[in-house]
């Protein structure tokens, strides 16, 4: 925590006599905790808290372990193979310094696969146009923030604890009504959710939506209208392409609806009081399964934080197509996630909640719980979209959770090894590996057939940390 203080120091300012004056600490103290030679105690973190106004949850743990896995994930993408403690040693003392090789190496693999992508069609004769990222600049986005932005958050409480209670869709009609002239107009329309015509000033609704759903849609086309110069603001400050700031937009109006129809303090109160049940949770407010786990992911309110959740929802195919973190965990973003991994058994148990305790290579455990939701309009013969959503925290609490109440975590069955996808992960042994890790020679013998498709060379496993 040494070098986090130092950096923190060093950008309001202030010298070391100086803080450690404010901090009631001699000079020489504060130069041996700067340097991890003394610990951060508990009460030079609460001092820290009272003259610098810092959140002592800067200090936590996960925090480095996020970006030491984002590092080595990073470095792994060229080959480089520095051992856990090397990138904890750069992370703790040089933590700027890892974040610009992160970073630098998400902009070299995107112009890699661009470039790749050109030349596939080049070679094929192809004129069919490069597709756009903007959905890994959004997602990027929050996860830098935690999946949590304050400003909107509050604001959306402030509206939804000022609504009836049960009546959400109403309140939000009738508020739409009362400060904006604009009415709401059910359609029978089986393809468009939401559809706002200014020139009438006029929101068309799908007739087929949940009360809860009618809600959600009415709280983003408010965030439009009285959040959009915060909107506008925020997504300036984000400095993106015009396609990913177009797409920030909506995805921060959806994060006011969300926080208008589940107001902060009142949903982690229910969370809290129901240990976490999913089901329970969502009954409580009117919506869906993904809707209360998407919530839960975002309780990190400094003062009132939550569970830290990681949520990802995915398709029988593997597709990725919602991932917000509020902890250190994430898996690859290229080369696929771990067949191992309890969402994907979600889909021959539909509608079924599964949970279970996976171990990532580093031995970092969590407690995850899966199920499958469908989404699209009813009716005989209509298709319906099915995807698996997850939402996963560290074990470590485990026991606030109702899934994790009772759980024997020392049963030698009680654990799942699983990766971040066979190209970053270290399990040599895996029997469901469907590509070899990058950058380790692959062990070769001729003589020898084993269960796992790829094996690495003993040189390398000895050197492995």
């Amino acid at each position: 925590m040494g070098g986090r203080l130092r950096v923190l120091r060093e950008e309001r300012g202030l010298t070391q006599s100086g803080l450690a004056k404010m901090l009631g600490i001699s000079p020489s103290y504060l130069n041996q905790i700067e340097h991890n030679q003394r610990p951060l105690t508990v009460p030079v973190l609460l001092r820290l808290n009272e003259v610098l106004g810092l959140d002592v949850q800067l200090f936590a743990e996960s925090d480095d372990a996020r970006l030491v896995t984002d590092l080595r994930a990073a470095l792994d993408d060229e080959n480089r193979t520095p051992s856990t403690a090397e990138l904890r040693e750069l992370v703790a003392n040089l933590p700027g310094i890892a974040r610009v090789i992160v970073s630098l190496q998400g902009r070299l693999r995107e112009a890699t696969e661009r470039a790749d992508l050109l030349a596939e069609r080049i070679s094929v004769g192809s004129t069919v146009p490069l597709p756009p990222t903007p959905f890994e600049a959004v997602r990027d986005w929050f996860y830098e923030r935690r999946n949590y932005v304050g400003l909107l958050d509050e604001a959306g409480e402030a509206i939804g604890e000022s609504l009836p209670a049960g009546g959400m869709a109403d309140g939000l009609a009738a508020r739409l009504a009362g400060r904006h002239g604009i009415h709401i107009s059910l359609d029978d329309d089986p393809v468009t959710l939401r559809r706002y015509d200014e020139a009438s000033r006029v929101v068309h609704l799908s007739r087929q939506l949940s009360p809860g759903q009618r809600a959600f849609q009415l709280a983003t086309q408010l965030a439009f209208i009285e959040q959009d110069a915060a909107i506008r603001n925020l997504v300036t400050e984000a400095n993106l392409n015009p396609e990913a700031a177009a797409n920030l937009r909506i995805g921060l109006a959806s994060y006011f609806a969300g926080a208008v129809i589940l107001p902060y303090r009142a949903f982690l109160e229910t969370a809290e009081a129901r240990s976490y049940d999913i089901e329970l949770i969502g009954q409580h407010f009117g919506v869906g399964f993904e809707t209360a786990c998407h919530r839960l992911s975002t309780l990190q309110r400094p003062g009132a934080r939550g569970v830290p959740f990681f949520f990802i929802r995915v398709d029988r195919a593997g597709n990725i197509s919602k991932r917000q973190s509020a902890t250190d965990f994430h898996f690859s973003r290229f080369g696929g996630s771990c067949p191992l991994w309890k969402v994907y058994e979600a889909f021959s148990r539909p509608r079924e909640v599964l949970t279970q305790v996976a171990e990532m290579p580093d031995g970092r455990r969590h407690l995850w719980i899966a199920r499958t939701v469908e989404q699209g309009p009813g009716g005989f013969g209509t298709e319906r979209k099915q995807f698996a959503v997850a939402l996963g925290c560290d074990l470590s609490h485990a026991s606030r959770l109702v899934y994790g109440q009772g759980l024997d975590t020392n049963a030698p069955d009680a654990m799942t090894p699983i990766g971040p996808g066979c190209k970053l992960c270290e399990r040599h042994r895996c029997h469901q590996r469907a590509f070899p890790m990058i950058g380790r020679p692959l062990g070769a013998d001729d003589a020898t057939r084993s269960f796992a498709p790829y094996t690495t060379a003993p040189e390398a496993e000895s050197t492995r940390p």
